[in-house]
């Protein structure tokens, strides 16, 4: 079978059959938190029992999802959505935008007195990084929109993460060859030294800033490359599945959550005809400190859950956020 890769990278555009109107029972050990649907991407908001997740529809939403609870809130777009527009910062972007909204890869940054930024990687009515600041001082945190940088032409964002200088990068997921660009408030968008890879899908930085964690989806492997330094430095421990998101742990360690079938094609089956013969939710943990992997999570996939894209620690379990219309979060034991 020949297969068209520029259609596999926009795989988590698309979306299957909504599974809406089942029940949210455990599958054995496995829980579920029903209700944002096709939740693509997850961050904790600190010290909180609150959770964004981003559910990426062709009308998507960002939601509130509440741990302790397990009930879920519609944020933005929505009537009352806040808009405090950063025009000094931000002066390029050119304006709210709310329509055709359509939210993807999640990047939090903690800040001071209950005050966080929020990156939001945005396709629709334009390809940009959305940016959001949380209050996190109320019982329920408030979401103000305050401004966004858009892509260069033709470059099609899948995760963004913040970097200490007050910028971004952000990967271009493309097969066979993507890459990384990086943007800062006194720069325009530049192409990472080193970082072309096949389909580079999630990212995080080390707190120094000073290297960057590619999820390479295509390579499936977590790539370790160099920022900002002299040399240019690229590493990589193999893992058994493709990587979508990689998000840290509360250990200092990575988990890389994704994806494997039989071949790249069987995952793109999955997605568009539901038929998942073999196909399969992974998600490893990676000691970046030694580059090695040790896979914890392998989820069949099934009608109620088919493809899993981002893992995050949220007490003693790790959430699973998935697409493909799905309308809830995985909840497995943390190990």
């Amino acid at each position: 079978m020949k297969i068209n890769f520029a259609i596999i990278g926009l795989l988590s555009l698309l979306v299957a059959g909504q599974v809406s109107g089942q029940d949210c029972a455990a599958d054995g050990d496995v829980q579920f938190l029903c209700g944002p649907v096709s939740p693509e991407d997850l961050a904790q908001v600190p010290e909180t029992d609150w959770i964004v997740a981003a559910g990426m529809e062709d009308d998507g939403y960002l939601y509130l999802v509440n741990s302790a609870s397990l009930n879920t809130e519609t944020v933005y777009p929505s009537a009352n959505a806040n808009h405090q527009w950063d025009r000094q910062l931000y002066a390029a972007c050119p304006g709210p935008q709310t329509e055709e909204f359509r939210p993807h890869g999640l990047h939090l940054v903690p800040g001071e007195n209950n005050s966080h930024l929020l990156l939001v990687v945005r396709h629709g009515a334009r390809e940009s990084i959305e940016v959001f600041t949380i209050d996190a001082s109320a019982t329920m945190p408030s979401m103000t929109w305050v401004g966004c940088v858009e892509a260069p032409e033709g470059v099609v964002f899948n995760s963004v993460a913040a970097t200490p200088e007050g910028g971004m990068v952000a990967t271009h997921f493309q097969l066979p060859m993507g890459v990384v660009y990086e943007w800062g408030p006194q720069s325009d968008w530049e192409q990472v030294p080193g970082s072309e890879s096949p389909g580079p899908n999630g990212i995080e930085i080390s707190p120094d800033g000073n290297w960057l964690y590619i999820g390479g989806w295509g390579s499936r492997s977590l790539i370790k490359l160099s920022r900002g330094q002299q040399e240019v430095t690229v590493d990589s421990v193999a893992v058994s599945h493709h990587i979508d998101n990689v998000r840290w742990a509360d250990d200092g360690s990575l988990l890389a959550a994704g994806h494997v079938g039989p071949e790249p094609a069987s995952i793109m089956t999955c997605l568009s005809q539901q038929q998942c013969e073999s196909v399969s939710t992974r998600v490893t943990r990676v000691d970046v400190n030694n580059l090695s992997a040790q896979q914890i999570i392998d989820y069949p996939s099934n009608p109620l859950f088919l493809l899993g894209t981002v893992a995050i620690e949220v007490g003693d379990e790790i959430w699973v956020g998935g697409i493909a219309g799905s309308d809830r979060i995985a909840r497995f034991e943390n190990r």
